[in-house]
């Protein structure tokens, strides 16, 4: 039977994550729909506009994380886009909002009505985004420094061998069509060290364990300050995401500050 604690939380706590749940087969095909019809011009789009983008997260080597997404702090892309006033001089001449609109709708319908059933229950939903892991991936230790809120993962593509999240002193493992939610706060160090690449839908929502108001305000300023550091974060990376030497040391990954060095941190 699977062990909980305080950072790796059972799903049947948040019965809201069902909906997605239940239509996981519709969101992986749509995933897949995307990356085998979009054009080359949707793709780059999509990874330059609607794609959370971190300056602190680190991997080693030359394998990457890759993601993109629909919804960021509680809107929808397009409406994110407009109410922060975010400009991509390389799409200078388009509507961005309206261009990301199309794509949304062309490309992830079901994902999108899953969102709107969700949050027109409880809006708890943050953010939603696809988020890949290439092969031979090495994350670095590091935080996601948001206290008001859980991370759901929803597995959509994960095939066998070493793809695991290591977080404090547990390494866990994803599968398709369930759910792991931990409390991200806590450090940890995912990994891919696999041949294949390893999809999850990441949903972010709120604690339900604190008020609303209260999360809610914290939320605002955290994305305020995100923002003002990297607008193209999407108010989901920041500056706080590092993990503390004493992180590295406690949870046996003291050699991974080598990285650093060597990576001119």
């Amino acid at each position: 039977m699977e062990q909980f604690n305080e950072y790796h939380l059972n799903p049947k706590q948040f019965p809201f994550l069902n909906i997605l749940r239940e239509n996981w087969h519709a969101i992986r095909d749509e995933f897949i729909s995307f990356r085998q019809n979009a054009s080359g011009e949707e793709v780059q789009f999509v990874f330059d506009v609607m794609a959370p983008k971190s300056k602190t997260i680190k991997t080693k080597g030359k394998s990457k994380y890759s993601a993109f997404g629909v919804l960021f702090q509680g809107m929808f892309i397009e409406q994110y886009i407009q109410m922060h006033h975010i400009r991509y001089p390389q799409y200078e001449l388009q509507n961005v909002p309206e261009k990301a609109l199309e794509l949304k709708k062309r490309y992830f319908p079901a994902l999108t009505e899953a969102i709107d059933k969700t949050n027109a229950i409880d809006d708890v939903l943050r953010n939603v985004y696809f988020g890949t892991f290439l092969p031979r991936l090495d994350v670095k230790l590091h935080v996601n420094y948001n206290p008001h809120m859980n991370r759901g993962y929803l597995g959509l593509i994960v095939p066998e061998g070493d793809i695991a999240m290591k977080i404090c002193h547990d390494t866990l493992y994803w599968h398709e069509g369930e759910f792991m939610v931990l409390d991200h706060s806590y450090p940890h160090c995912p990994h891919n060290y696999t041949d294949d690449e390893r999809t999850v839908l990441v949903v972010d929502f709120f604690k339900t364990d604190r008020p609303r108001d209260e999360v809610r305000q914290f939320e605002q300023e955290l994305v305020r300050q995100r923002m003002q550091e990297n607008p193209y974060s999407l108010g989901v990376f920041g500056k706080n995401d590092q993990a503390k030497t004493e992180d590295f040391i406690e949870y046996g990954l003291s050699h991974q500050l080598e990285w650093d060095k060597a990576l001119g941190a």
